[in-house]
């Protein structure tokens, strides 16, 4: 079977809080008439992102087309999640013209992509391309790394030790499989912080890519879509720092999902949520904020010392709950001291 008879697949990969949610939004949005279909990798047991997406179904990419897999990385539950998910996403009946696979922000993609030479689905889908999203103004100022001067500092001391930490290999794999990167909230970066991201992003990648700023997820989906990479055929170009392992680990990052009441202070649950980052090293926190008096939700999301939060849409029928889900790597997450934190 030809790449041209194969279904297209997009994987969009980035760190923690890069945007790769509000890319995909974009894209459901200016679809160019093709019919799309989103599988969304969460890491931890509540999702959040595939809830945002349904929010912005229509008929070119209607809510049973957007799959959330939460609790797992796809690439480590192959047989039982991603490859059941894929064929049911093909069995729908309208074909999809493009599959959008959103990975979680701590996953590696490389391992994600060989899933794609399983017999199952190899001859009836194609990896498109793969596009990594970088945070432009996190980058620029070396956040994609916990104290990037203390690694440094290791490297000056002694030549031996491997400084690499988790979160600079997660970044750095993520680079070297990509296709074309994304640096988002260029806005917010101004030309001097895209520049200095872009010359970091030049150093980590093992080729030549193109490297396109961006704000609020809006790019030409011409540019990033059709690109026919057939990836999965092309994954000696794209080296990771677990080739020659059989399977890679997880346990460095851990998440928790903090259920609280009924918010009156916006402000000082806000406060809490900095205080966290600030304090406990929290990478990412995340979710849905019932707030008293108020019939919408609250939309929190965080990375580090940065926070955005807005009323998306009202709570209708469902429940409201305040539910959060916070990542930070496994030694930085006591659920007691979090909870305290947080007044729960």
């Amino acid at each position: 079977m030809s790449d041209l008879t194969k279904i297209p697949v997009t994987i969009v990969t980035g760190f923690l809080g890069a945007g790769k949610t509000t890319l995909i939004r974009h894209l459901m949005q200016n679809h160019g008439g093709k019919r799309l279909a989103v599988l969304v990798n969460e890491f931890g047991t509540a999702g959040v992102d595939g809830d945002i997406l349904k929010t912005c179904a229509d008929e070119n990419c209607p809510a049973e087309n957007i799959v959330e897999l939460a609790n797992g990385c796809i690439c480590c539950t192959v047989a039982d999640d991603f490859i059941p998910t894929i064929e049911a996403l093909m069995a729908l009946p309208r074909t999809p013209d493009h599959i959008l696979i959103e990975t979680s922000g701590l996953a590696l993609p490389k391992p994600l992509l060989k899933a794609f030479e399983w017999p199952a689905i190899r001859s009836r889908i194609t990896v498109d391309g793969v596009i990594a999203l970088a945070d432009a103004e996190a980058v620029a100022k070396g956040q994609f790394a916990p104290d990037l001067d203390a690694v440094q500092a290791q490297r000056e001391a002694d030549q031996s030790l491997d400084h690499e930490t988790p979160l600079s290999e997660v970044f750095e794999d993520q680079i070297a499989c990509a296709d074309i990167v994304l640096l988002s909230k260029a806005d917010l970066a101004g030309p001097e912080g895209v520049a200095a991201a872009r010359r970091v992003i030049e150093a980590e990648s093992p080729r030549k890519l193109p490297i396109l700023a961006m704000t609020d997820g809006v790019i030409d989906p011409r540019v990033v879509l059709g690109l026919g990479a057939a990836a999965e055929n092309d994954l000696d170009a794209r080296p990771s720092h677990h080739d020659g392992h059989d399977d890679h680990e997880h346990d460095d990052f851990e998440s928790i999902v903090i259920d609280m009441g009924e918010v009156a202070d916006v402000a000082a649950l806000e406060a809490a949520i900095l205080r966290l980052a600030r304090e406990h090293n929290i990478l990412r926190i995340k979710g849905y904020v019932a707030v008293a008096g108020k019939p919408m939700r609250l939309l929190v999301q965080a990375v580090c010392e940065r926070l955005r939060s807005q009323f998306d849409r009202p709570w209708g029928d469902a429940p409201r709950r305040s539910q959060l889900v916070v990542i930070a790597e496994h030694d930085n997450i006591n659920p007691a001291a979090i909870r305290a934190v947080l007044g729960v």
